[in-house]
């Protein structure tokens, strides 16, 4: 066989190789996109009770984009329905800390009720602050249940600034953020509520 037919074959096998791997990959893409749906879904809805919802709140987004309130941004939402109807609003909440950005994910019902919240990024002090990300978190916790009016505008502060929270330990700037940044979305959810159903892709 003469070195160009050699050179030849193995050109050809190497062009066989790349387009059985392309095609794999092609074929292979939406599971592999349906997987990563599935595994972010997962993480920024670990925070609802799965008896809550019945539809797919990350393909259902509200219509909210850098919103700026008093003392954070909201950069979106999600609607999670139940037998077709709004039943928790997910608010994507960002707030700076004590060594940077905070980023929130805050649920809260169609009554106006906290259900639950979770740090999706931070930058915080290993150790103290960045303890606002752990998951479960039971500091998160103590606002579950709560609303814009309960407590009333002056208890949503620290205990050490006359409100009705603890701090995370050795973490008072980033508490405090935190706690603002979930008044702000409360506030937002209580004068907006109409505008927030009105505005979901669903109704």
């Amino acid at each position: 066989m003469s070195r160009t037919s050699s050179v030849a074959i193995l050109l050809l096998l190497a062009a066989l190789g790349m387009g059985a791997t392309y095609l794999a990959q092609y074929r292979g893409a939406p599971h592999i996109a349906a997987e990563q749906r599935l595994i972010d879904s997962r993480h920024l809805l670990d925070l609802l009770p799965p008896d809550s919802y019945d539809n797919q709140p990350l393909e259902q987004p509200l219509r909210l984009v850098n919103t700026p309130l008093s003392n954070s941004t909201l950069q979106g939402g999600y609607l999670a329905t139940k037998a077709g109807k709004p039943d928790i609003f997910l608010l994507r909440s960002e707030t700076v800390g004590y060594a940077g950005s905070l980023s929130l994910l805050i649920a809260i019902d169609a009554s106006g009720k906290l259900v639950g919240i979770k740090t999706l990024r931070q930058s915080e002090t290993p150790g103290l602050g960045a303890r606002v990300a752990e998951w479960p978190n039971a500091w998160l916790g103590q606002f579950a249940g709560k609303s814009r009016r309960e407590p009333a505008d002056a208890g949503w502060a620290l205990k050490k600034d006359q409100g009705q929270f603890d701090q995370i330990a050795g973490a008072t700037i980033t508490s405090r953020a935190v706690i603002n940044a979930i008044h702000d979305a409360l506030r937002y959810f209580d004068e907006h509520r109409q505008q927030l159903t009105g505005n979901s892709p669903h109704e």
